[in-house]
Parts: C-alpha cells; sequence; structure tokens
C-alpha cells in the first residue's frame, strides 16, 4: 500500500516520526563528526605522539554508540509521532462521530469541544452554528409540512363530507345537487388558492433565478384594477399614489408580493375603511408602501405573522378565505429580492408595511 492510500493518522504519525529521527540523526552528525576530525589530525613533519591511555570512551565506542543510538531512535520517535497524531486528530474524531451521529436524525447533537481554543476548536464552534442552523431549518420544515397537511385536508374533509350527503340523499332533487355542486366548486376554489399560494411560497424561499428590470408603479397598477370590483364589494376606498420606480426582480413574484399586500389590506378591512398603496423613489432605494385601516394588531404579533400559516383572533379574519400565507408570502419575497420589509401596527387600527427595493437594476 502507497503512503497516500493510508489513514491520515498513520500519515500523521509517520511524517512526526521522521522529524523526530532526523532530529536525532543530526545532533548525533553535529557531535560525532568533529570528533572524528580532531582525532584524524596529526602534526606534519612530526611522528605521532604517544598517546597515553586513560579511561573514557574513545571514538570507535562513540560511533558505535551513536548507531546503536540511532536503531534505538527508530521505535521512539513512532511511538511519539503516533502519540502527537492521535491528540491532534481527537477533535477531528469528536467532529466525525457527531457528524455521523447527526446524519440518523439527531439533529440536536453538538461538538462542544471546549479548550483549548485554537484551529480546530473554532472550525468546532463553526460547525456547531451550522448544526443549529440546520436543525431550526428541519423543525421550521416539519412545521410547514404539519401545517400544510392541515390546511389541505380540511377543505378536502368538508368536499368529502358534502358530497356523501348529497350521494346518500334519496330526496335528492336537481336544485339540492346543484347548490352541492356549486359548495363543492367554492371548496375546489379554496383548495387550489390555497395550492397556488403554497407554491409561490416555495417558490420565493428557493430565490430569485430571473432578474429583469421592471416599473414598481406598473405592476402596482395591474394589481389595483384587478382588485377595485372586490373592494368597492366589500365598501373599501382602495387608492394608489404611484410615481415611477424602478427596479429589478423576477416580475412574476414581485406581483405576487403586491397582491398578497393588497389583498390581506382588503381582508383585514371593515366597511367604509381604506387602502392606500404608494411607490417612490428615494436615493438608492425604491419603495412599496401599503396601508389600510382595520381592527387593532398588537405590535408583539407582528414577527410572528411573516411565518406561514399564522393568523392573529378569529374575528380578525373577516371573511374567514385566508391561510396565514399572505405575510409569509410577501416576507420570503422580500428575502429573495434582498429587499427590507419593514411592518406598523397603527394606532387607530390596521397595518403599515413598507417593501424597499434596491433601485439599480444589477442582483
Amino acid at each position: 500500500m502507497t503512503l497516500a492510500g493510508r489513514s491520515l493518522q498513520t500519515r500523521l504519525a509517520l511524517a512526526y516520526a521522521a522529524g523526530f529521527y532526523a532530529a536525532g540523526v543530526l545532533v548525533l552528525v553535529l557531535v560525532a563528526v568533529p570528533l572524528a576530525g580532531v582525532d584524524a589530525a596529526t602534526p606534519v613533519g612530526r611522528p605521532a605522539a604517544k598517546v597515553t591511555t586513560q579511561s573514557g570512551i574513545g571514538l570507535p565506542q562513540l560511533l558505535t554508540g551513536s548507531a546503536v543510538a540511532l536503531v534505538l531512535l527508530i521505535p521512539v520517535a513512532l511511538a511519539l509521532g503516533r502519540l502527537v497524531s492521535d491528540r491532534f486528530l481527537r477533535p477531528l474524531r469528536a467532529i466525525t462521530a457527531t457528524a455521523r451521529t447527526m446524519s440518523t436524525g439527531s439533529l440536536h447533537r453538538r461538538l462542544d469541544l471546549g479548550e483549548p481554543t485554537d484551529e480546530l476548536t473554532e472550525l468546532g464552534r463553526t460547525l456547531d452554528d451550522l448544526f443549529a442552523r440546520l436543525q431550526a431549518s428541519f423543525d421550521s420544515q416539519r412545521h410547514f409540512v404539519a401545517n400544510a397537511s392541515h390546511e389541505l385536508r380540511t377543505p378536502l374533509a368538508g368536499l368529502r363530507t358534502l358530497l356523501e350527503v348529497a350521494v346518500a340523499d334519496p330526496d335528492a332533487d336537481t336544485g339540492s345537487l346543484r347548490a352541492a355542486c356549486e359548495e363543492a366548486l367554492a371548496l375546489s376554489g379554496d383548495q387550489e388558492r390555497l395550492v397556488q399560494a403554497l407554491l409561490t411560497l416555495a417558490t420565493s424561499e428557493r430565490g430569485v433565478t430571473r432578474w429583469d428590470t421592471l416599473d414598481l408603479a406598473h405592476v402596482v397598477g395591474t394589481v389595483l384594477a384587478s382588485r377595485r370590483r372586490q373592494a368597492a364589494e366589500r365598501g373599501i376606498d382602495l387608492a394608489g399614489h404611484l410615481t415611477p420606480a424602478v427596479t429589478a426582480g423576477d416580475p412574476r413574484l414581485i406581483e405576487s408580493l403586491v397582491a398578497n399586500l393588497v389583498d390581506n389590506a382588503l381582508r383585514h378591512n371593515h366597511p367604509d375603511g381604506h387602502v392606500e398603496v404608494t411607490t417612490r423613489t428615494s436615493g438608492t432605494q425604491v419603495a412599496l408602501t401599503v396601508t389600510n385601516s382595520g381592527p387593532v394588531v398588537p405590535a408583539d404579533d407582528l414577527q410572528r405573522l411573516c411565518r406561514p400559516f399564522q393568523r392573529l383572533a378569529p374575528d380578525r379574519h373577516g371573511r374567514g378565505d385566508g391561510h396565514g400565507l399572505g405575510l409569509a408570502i410577501v416576507d420570503a419575497v422580500t428575502r429573495a429580492h434582498r429587499a427590507t420589509l419593514t411592518a406598523d401596527a397603527r394606532p387607530e387600527g390596521g397595518l403599515s408595511v413598507i417593501v424597499r427595493f434596491a433601485q439599480t437594476s444589477q442582483p
């Protein structure tokens, strides 16, 4: 097996052992070579002086001992290399074990490498932060799927009950069957709107893949034109104050953002209320502002309402045709376009929502 095919610990141990062994060889060379040079030197033109034998270690014995020491240094260097590599790789083993455990579904585990603070513990803390974000993301996904399943099951159960009652009625006539079909169509339309809202939310959270230059005022004008009849039926004054506001983004997602803001303002309003939509350019940003009258919204609930399937008290729902996805879609589209969302509860009731986009046409 080649060195590249061995484990990282084996390679590190061999590298450390080679370093220790090379250091030992260097020390012996630095000591033995000068001694050998002194022993070999004799005065020129005179016979070698008689050397008086004294007790001690001669050069041959020194060289022999050095050779033995070099042989004995091999296992010592390997043992030290193994010890150092084992200590060096211990945090990596902890990271591997924790990652393997988390891959089986135990997302609550953390590394907690502790001291001393070095590059590996910094890596461990970074991974702990990553694991915490992954756990929060998976928890949010599970919560979303559970809520979506509940929201989809409710109209399906209602539709099934409606059809079962209509079929089981032996005295059903054309009029009652037609009424049942109309109710079934209404429930199907509610399901379709929910599925479309879920698809829009998923597309927004995936990010923006298309960046086109567009005029926010034109997008808002199109949405307002399609909602004026609905506003008139509810007795709500729908006003637009639009000035050119050129930005960049996905036209379909931005139109969905505007539509959800306007629909939310109409749905959670009261008769003789009002909705005002403005677009303007300020410095390097363009701003979309939607202000509406309506029930008083507790300021503490604003952040919660930007999460999927979150609603306030039932009396805020008006006609009950909301799914708690409007502001969640607005928040997702805003983040996908790197814009900022500001929502304020008005003291007299209703909301004031401002979305600020970059004026430049570059993503």
